[in-house]
């Protein structure tokens, strides 16, 4: 009953304090009781209470004892830790080593006096609850670490916050002084980190001097080495003490013996240099100073000096790791005095080279000129050349057809031979003329592959059936993007070459893809070409055998330029004995359709020349009897006109239009064939009409194309001719560029199927 009326957790004092307020209040109450006529019930009530108030001072005396022995032993236990923490402080101040302990919450409780001893100017600022990162901060600042920049400095705390993520660090600072500080952090299981700072001084000091002594050796070969070059070196420890030199550095210095000893400060070598005026003059001995004294981590340093008596020297400074640094001295006189004669005679020499430098320029205009002029000459020249080329072709088709004795249709073969090869002459004369003058240009389209192929397979088949070789023409419906004239042009001189100088075996000509890219190649089995001929084929009028049935070395002159022109590279790969391979790589048209199958012979009209009325305009008569001796022979009726208005006559006088006009492009007093047809075709309907010229540029050939005019250039494919006419009366001026959105313009082969 008594723990309900005192709480035990009271102090002795209250619980004392709040009996004797119970015991007055018990006896207040029988002294002044209201019941004078009962005393006894009154004396048996204070009885009763005496009693209680007895058995309470008797619970309460013995929970008075239980606080004692309790208090009694709260005391022994303070005074237990009391003396364990004395002791714990004792344990750690006689470790002889840095210690401190930071709670999980990376605040500082406890250390001793040797943490931090070896940096005496932060020991006032460690305090209970100092946190971790302001402790790492303020350790930085400390002048005893041998830290000199704030960038530094700054580094040092990155590093030594993140290492102390780690369960166990343990790590070495270096102090000023040369004195290390090893420090060894170990998480504890609270959560909490220990710190342990050792004095490793001693230790370094004697693996240091272990590892001179290891290291007598081979300084013995540095010192053989540095005798050796032929630099003066000077090598200073980390307190600017003279360590070492070499023997080129008496021989440029001479400086005197007693200088020349270990541990002479450098000071007093760069005064005895500065004093004798080996340095030269200005503020050398300044800048010197103050980069020895710089920071450890200083730039190299380089100086050139000139002493007195001309000699010029190269003063290279490098600080090593260990704060120490090295110089040298190279002597560049002979080699700057060499340099400047060589500036001197540059100098006469710059002159003489510009002087001859203005004869070769003044001599390569004049090539250029000349072989510009060349060019123009060729090309304007091309219609006379070719005008009579033309006619005595015309004229020996025209014997050929007639009835001849065996021996006279040999000689005419020949003759014809002769011709075709005049002519192939002439083309690449006037293709070369073309890249020369520059007025060579590039159409490119959508060229599909098989008709290409199927026209080389049946031009060149006859010529090798004579000469026993195989031809063979791989299949392929690819489309590429190119120039279709100038792609033909390039093939053709490729399978040309190579049948020309295969002796046996085959021509292959077939496509290769390549990503985006066919390669287009030629394979011989021919004898090959020396890799030291292989730049030279492609130069003009270069042959590799020169009596052999191998042209006038034009082919590959025009195929390396027309390759350039259409930026489609061009390679080559031979081997002597085994054959060549000639490759042009060209992109593939994307989108394109597939080639259509070429139509059968029985699908296109047969279009003899029976009876055609054929108008032929021709300003030169050789030529123009040439060509009406030709038509005659085909079976035509060709009417000849040397003009417009004798043209104009002829079919005024005949009362009917021509059904087809063959004309040529260059007629007297400047007109031109294009002129005449515009004017009969607006007197007499839209007359089917070929213009035949020598002129082979595109300019013409897009007039014609726009006029819905055919051309045909000079010397006249007359197997081809023949097919135009033959072809040509059922097409109208109006339908010539919807027979094939493909077709190059000035072409004639989009009327032909492959095997023509």
């Amino acid at each position: 009953m008594l723990e309900d009326m005192i709480d035990p957790a009271l102090p002795l004092a209250e619980q004392n304090a709040r009996l004797r307020a119970i015991l007055a209040a018990l006896m207040d109450r029988s002294e002044h009781s209201r019941m004078p006529s009962r005393p006894m019930g009154q004396l048996t009530h204070v009885v009763a209470l005496e009693q209680q108030v007895r058995s309470r001072t008797r619970d309460l005396a013995e929970t008075l004892d239980k606080l004692r022995v309790a208090n009694a032993r709260l005391s022994q236990a303070e005074r237990d830790a009391v003396g364990a923490r004395n002791s714990l402080v004792d344990a750690l101040e006689a470790m002889g080593e840095g210690f401190a302990m930071f709670d999980a919450r990376d605040r500082l409780t406890l250390w001793n006096s040797q943490f931090c001893a070896a940096l005496p100017d932060i020991r006032d600022q460690l305090d209970a609850g100092l946190p971790f990162r302001d402790y790492v901060q303020t350790v930085s600042q400390s002048d005893a670490i041998d830290l000199t920049t704030a960038t530094e400095r700054r580094a040092w705390v990155a590093q030594r916050l993140q290492s102390h993520m780690r369960r166990n660090v343990n790590f070495t600072v270096p102090l000023r002084g040369d004195h290390w500080l090893q420090v060894s952090e170990q998480r504890m299981a609270s959560g909490g980190t220990a710190i342990i700072q050792t004095d490793v001084t001693a230790m370094v000091r004697t693996e240091r001097l272990e590892r001179e002594k290891l290291l007598d050796e081979q300084a013995q070969m540095v010192r053989a080495t540095l005798d050796h070059i032929d630099q003066a070196v000077l090598i200073f420890d980390a307190k600017g003490r003279l360590a070492g030199w070499n023997r080129r550095l008496r021989e440029i210095f001479a400086p005197p013996n007693a200088l020349l000893a270990s541990g002479t400060p450098f000071t007093h070598v760069l005064n005895d240099l500065m004093r004798r005026r080996l340095l030269g003059r200005g503020n050398i001995r300044q800048v010197l100073t103050d980069w020895v004294n710089g920071p450890a981590f200083r730039p190299p340093l380089g100086l050139d000096i000139v002493q007195e008596d001309g000699t010029e020297l190269l003063l290279s400074a490098q600080a090593m790791p260990d704060r120490g640094f090295v110089m040298s001295f190279t002597d560049l006189t002979t080699e700057r005095r060499a340099i400047a004669e060589m500036h001197r005679l540059n100098e006469t020499l710059e002159a003489r080279v510009q002087a001859r430098t203005g004869e070769l320029v003044a001599a390569r205009d004049a090539a250029e000129r000349a072989n510009a002029s060349k060019s123009r000459f060729v090309a304007s020249a091309s219609h006379d050349l070719l005008q009579p080329l033309n006619a005595a072709k015309l004229f020996l088709s025209s014997l050929a057809a007639m009835d001849n004795p065996a021996a006279q249709a040999r000689l005419i073969g020949r003759v014809q031979s002769a011709f075709t090869s005049v002519e192939d002459i002439l083309g690449a004369l006037l293709d070369l003329s073309k890249f020369d003058i520059g007025a060579a240009r590039a159409r490119m389209d959508v060229v599909p592959l098989a008709p290409l192929f199927a026209r080389l397979r049946d031009e060149f088949q006859p010529m090798a059936d004579r000469r026993g070789l195989r031809l063979a023409v791989m299949p392929t419906q690819a489309h590429v993007r190119s120039d279709a004239v100038y792609l033909k042009r390039i093939l053709q001189n490729l399978v040309s070459n190579a049948l020309r100088y295969t002796e046996t075996g085959r021509v292959v000509l077939g496509v290769r893809r390549q990503g985006a890219h066919l390669r287009v190649e030629v394979w011989d089995t021919g004898p090959g070409i020396p890799h030291d001929k292989q730049v030279d084929i492609f130069k003009e009028f270069t042959r590799l055998n020169p009596s052999g049935d191998g042209g006038m070395g034009l082919g590959l002159a025009i195929v390396e330029q027309a390759c350039a022109l259409l930026e489609h590279p061009l390679s080559l790969r031979s081997e002597l004995g085994k054959g060549t391979v000639f490759a042009i790589t060209v992109p593939v048209a994307q989108g394109a359709a597939a080639t259509p199958t070429p139509k059968a012979e029985s699908d296109h009209p047969p279009g003899l020349l029976s009876d055609m009325l054929v108008l032929v305009i021709e300003n030169d008569a050789t030529s123009r009897r040439a060509l009406m001796g030709m038509l005659e022979d085909w079976g035509a009726s060709p009417v000849e006109a040397a003009s417009l208005p004798d043209a104009q006559v002829q079919i005024a006088e005949l009362g009917i239009a021509p059904d087809a006009i063959l004309a040529d492009h260059q007629l007297d007093d400047g007109a031109t064939g294009l002129q005449a047809i515009a004017a009969l075709r607006a007197a007499h309907g839209a007359i089917p009409a070929i213009l035949v010229t020598a002129d082979h540029g595109l300019e013409l050939a897009e007039q014609a194309d726009g006029a819905g005019t055919l051309v045909m250039t000079k010397p006249l494919a007359l197997r081809r001719l023949k097919r135009v006419l033959q072809q040509l009366p059922y097409y109208r001026p109006d339908q010539v560029r919807a027979l094939d959105s493909g077709a190059r313009s000035g072409d004639s082969s989009y009327w032909l199927h492959p095997e023509d």
